[in-house]
């Protein structure tokens, strides 16, 4: 490794330990935070990017004209962040929380647009906040078809911990009922708008089991627990002064600080987790300094992984032993296999007659959403699984063709007709040849092997993508809507920022590398939340869901200090 590295002797190593160690302070590192804090334990949580400290989010009150090119990107930026601006959300307005892509290259022996935060609170700043349960449509599903390995766990082992989850966080949302999205734990519900609602009641009149409802969402419509209501402004990828949104920043760690026993410690890059032979138990960790090119160990009696799904792969991989000559806990070979990403792409739009005298306050942070309907009671497509819809109608701006100055302006100051638009996230399933490697010759900046990835949609994926567009087309034109525009181009993986598979949860060793409570199979002190755990991907946002699982995996950690079975 380049630069010093800090030896450490008997008193540096007690210095340098915790109960917990947790590396990456994303959504799931910093659930692990909270809950190990609340715990009693002593907890170091490692964080390679900058530190950002709520409520201080640098451009969260800015205009957009205080900003030198009006929220877009430059040449420059586009050069620096050639991945990153791959993805809709990196803008002129919150570019500073991304990854410097020519700082941290990998290889792309297929196209993967990895979309990475560069920040303490990681992705929590700058995720969607749709919070949807899984259910056992889900967790079934691999082992009904024969598909990869089964879920070693169900809805009814999760549901508590979904209610624990969703009671902290705020989640606002309607009571609907419906099998396959479970109902949960709801602040009041976002109000949908004139249009909307025709299209539910159009909808739902001629397909029954197409439900149309209010998106589920982590922005508060009341306060809870010191955070302020959702004031609908939309700039939420800046990060919230009120706190209206579920983060690490925002949530978790002030709750983890309040202990007055969390370290955060930002700028440290984890290169591997040590191993002792004689003990069968990790150790610690090695940590680069990004800040100092130092190398530091530190030392812990259980290891929680949440760098995110591809970084704790990388982790993983790159501690190798005697033991575990292909990394860490990867005697079953399967660390780095099973890389899945929802396919998205779809953008549908129509037209809508009427309604001039209707319009809505505000700019709601969340859309309406279709919940799969389809192989959902019996199979009923050529392709496995499934995939919902989301979207909204708004009004559109007049065009002010032929017109400037004063009569520009007025006319740009008027709403023009209503639009209704659609899109789409589809299922992929675990393929073992979908992975990520280490690449044997590259090296990154600090000389670390470079990340290489291989992983595509197969023809599910495909077949799926097709059935997309062409539904949401007959459901466009069901409601009576017009001019109906289609481009249903299919992402590459990684652009839904979804990505999750590389460390599954099973229920044998021989094939995955977790047990039911998130734990590895073969180094028992250590835990995996953050999406490597996922043993398939389901079409519903999986966030919800790995928050849960980071709840009740460090439940079952504690409880398992306590009987020093770890």
């Amino acid at each position: 490794m380049p630069g010093d590295t800090l030896l450490v002797n008997g008193k540096a190593q007690k210095q340098n330990s915790y109960d917990a160690i947790i590396v990456g302070s994303g959504i799931t590192g910093g659930w692990a935070a909270k809950e190990l804090c609340e715990k009693g334990l002593r907890v170091l949580l490692l964080e390679r990017g900058e530190q950002v400290e709520h409520p201080k989010y640098p451009t969260s009150t800015m205009n957009v004209w205080e900003f030198s090119h009006r929220g877009l990107l430059t040449r420059e930026d586009k050069q620096k962040h050639f991945i990153q601006s791959r993805h809709w959300s990196f803008r002129e307005d919150n570019k500073h929380f991304y990854i410097n892509d020519q700082e941290n290259p990998y290889q792309e022996t297929k196209r993967f647009d990895w979309i990475r935060g560069n920040i303490v609170g990681g992705r929590s700043l700058l995720w969607s906040r749709a919070c949807y349960r899984w259910s056992d449509l889900d967790f079934e599903a691999n082992a009904k078809e024969g598909i990869g390995v089964d879920w070693p766990i169900r809805y009814r082992d999760i549901a508590p911990w979904y209610d624990y989850v969703e009671s902290f966080i705020g989640v606002s949302a309607s009571y609907e009922k419906i099998p396959q999205l479970p109902d949960g734990k709801f602040l009041p519900p976002f109000e949908m708008n004139a249009v909307e609602k025709l299209f539910k009641q159009k909808t739902e009149s001629k397909f029954p089991e197409r439900r149309v409802i209010i998106g589920r969402t982590a922005n508060l419509t009341r306060p809870i627990q010191g955070r302020g209501q959702c004031q609908a402004r939309d700039l939420c990828h800046r990060g919230c002064p009120f706190g209206a949104y579920f983060s690490t920043n925002a949530s978790t760690i002030p709750a983890a600080y309040a202990t007055g026993r969390l370290t955060v410690r930002p700028h440290s890059l984890v290169n591997h987790v040590i191993y002792d032979e004689k003990i069968q138990r990790a150790t610690g960790v090695e940590v680069l300094d990004t800040s100092t090119n130092q190398t530091i160990q530190f030392h812990s009696r259980i290891l929680f992984l949440n760098a995110s799904t591809v970084a704790t792969a990388f982790i993983l991989l790159n501690s190798i032993s005697s033991r575990f000559p292909q990394g860490l806990g990867n005697g079953s070979d399967q660390v780095g296999r099973n890389l899945m990403d929802h396919h998205k792409g779809l953008s549908a739009t129509a037209s809508v007659d009427g309604y001039l005298d209707s319009y809505y306050f505000g700019r709601r942070p969340t859309n309406i959403y279709i919940p799969r309907f389809r192989n959902v009671n019996k199979r009923d497509t050529a392709y496995l699984r499934g995939f919902h819809y989301g979207g909204n109608a708004y009004r559109s701006r007049p065009d002010g063709a032929g017109q400037l100055g004063a009569p520009l302006k007025k006319s740009l100051s008027e709403p023009g007709p209503w639009k209704m638009s659609l899109y789409a996230f589809g299922e992929c399933l675990p393929y073992q040849e979908n992975r990520v490697t280490l690449h044997p010759v590259k090296k990154d900046t600090w000389g670390r092997p470079q990340l290489q990835f291989n992983c595509e949609f197969k023809q599910n994926e495909l077949s799926m993508h097709k059935d997309m567009g062409s539904t949401a087309a007959e459901l466009l034109e069901s409601a009576g809507f017009s001019d109906i525009h289609i481009n249903n181009e299919i992402s590459f993986p990684g652009n839904a920022n979804h990505e999750m598979g590389t460390a599954r949860m099973g229920r044998d060793p021989k094939t995955s590398v977790l047990n039911g409570f998130n734990q590895m199979h073969e180094v028992p002190n250590v835990f995996v939340t953050d999406g490597s755990c996922m043993a398939s991907g389901s079409c519903v946002n999986p966030s919800l869901t790995y928050m849960a699982l980071t709840a009740r995996a460090c439940h079952h950690a504690v409880e398992e200090l306590k009987k020093q079975n770890i």
